[in-house]
């Protein structure tokens, strides 16, 4: 299973902008963005931004696939599917990542990050309609039901009184059970993530 292993806060200053990356630190005064507000390297301060037609794209594109946590390969796949969906293409592909079990695990509130969030799935901590999905990309449908299991309960239950759910109307929490049933397709609305999925499209479709 491929995934980054660098630095969470140096993406974040690349970007020039919060990615939520690292749960709590983010909302902290120990965020990288906050104390360092310029690119990350040895050049960063003198950096001069370049806002050329694709360079714009190009960063549009690395944001959403830094803050769901996918790699090239997989983020052009999301693409491809969404291309060949009916509807904008943005917007398609949005909700293709928003349905990942990771993010409605964090969603939820169950983890304080994507990354914590496809940990806990991948060690087969979660079910999907009562069986265990230990794939971080299993897309999730509308009416599924995802529950925390026994041994992990104790650590989902601090989560969520820590960090709260995420306010979106598509999921629907059970505290008490700490479970989250997927009651609706995200729509643009309510993924909220301030993206110009419109530069994507225009970036792969040339």
């Amino acid at each position: 299973m491929a995934r980054y292993t660098g630095s969470k806060c140096r993406l974040c200053r690349r970007e020039g902008m919060k990615l939520f990356l690292k749960g709590e630190r983010c909302m902290s005064t120990k965020c990288a963005v906050e104390r360092r507000q310029y690119p990350p390297g040895e050049h960063g301060q003198r950096m001069r931004r370049r806002t050329t037609e694709y360079g714009m794209q190009l960063r549009e594109k690395q944001k959403v696939k830094r803050i769901y946590g996918v790699l090239e390969r997989q983020f052009r796949r999301y693409f491809q599917i969404a291309s060949r969906q009916k509807g904008v293409t943005g917007e398609n592909l949005l909700r293709l990542l928003e349905l990942r079990l990771d993010n409605v695990v964090y969603r939820a509130g169950f983890a304080p990050s994507r990354d914590a969030a496809r940990q806990l799935v991948s060690h087969r901590h979660f079910t999907v309609n009562g069986r265990i999905v230990n794939v971080p990309s299993y897309s999730v449908r509308v009416g599924d039901v995802i529950a925390a299991r026994e041994n992990i309960r104790d650590v989902v239950k601090a989560n969520l009184e820590r960090y709260g759910t995420d306010s979106v109307g598509w999921l629907q929490v059970s505290p008490e059970k700490l479970s989250v049933t997927v009651v609706d397709l995200p729509s643009r609305e309510t993924i909220g993530i301030p993206i110009q999925e419109q530069l994507i499209v225009e970036l792969y479709s040339k």
